[in-house]
């Protein structure tokens, strides 16, 4: 038995439907139970205590990036110039406004932000570089990392 850090015990059943709902979050009670090793109403109860607990936030579908045409993903950092609390607010409203953000962390030290932006190619990321970010009255300095290989994502 396992403690998470809401004080909620997860043991290893509960563990193991998670694993199967991570892998794929369609899956029928009855299937989920089957592959768990519980009867269908066993199963559906934890599954709603999980929900209910908030451990499970919720279900999404994944999108395949190619074909959605946002296939080239770059991780940009972002230092700020101007820290007041306003100007970070509205940096922060316009960055998680913008679709080209698919992650956006807040980072202690430097740099300021991490992003995470996938867009069909290179000139459309210019582009967002460019007409977007960099131009946020408080960006200092914008640094990209193309990626090369993902060798895993939780998305």
């Amino acid at each position: 038995m396992r403690l998470w850090s809401n004080g909620m015990a997860i043991d290893a059943l509960d563990q193991e439907i998670l694993f199967q709902l991570r892998q794929d979050g369609r899956l029928s009670n009855v299937e989920l139970a089957a592959r768990v090793g519980l009867t269908p109403a066993p199963c559906l109860r934890r599954v709603k205590r999980l929900e209910a607990d908030g451990v499970i936030a919720g279900y999404r579908a994944r999108i395949d990036p190619a074909a959605a045409g946002r296939a080239f993903e770059v991780m940009v950092s972002a230092e700020v110039s101007i820290n007041d609390r306003e100007t970070v607010e509205e940096f922060e409203a316009a960055l998680t406004s913008y679709d080209e953000v698919l992650e956006c962390h807040r980072l202690f030290g430097r740099p300021d932000y991490l992003i995470r932006v996938a867009v069909q190619d290179q000139t459309a990321f210019e582009n967002f570089l460019t007409g977007k970010l960099m131009s946020l009255n408080a960006v200092a300095r914008v640094d990209s990392h193309l990626i090369m290989k993902k060798l895993k994502t939780d998305d």
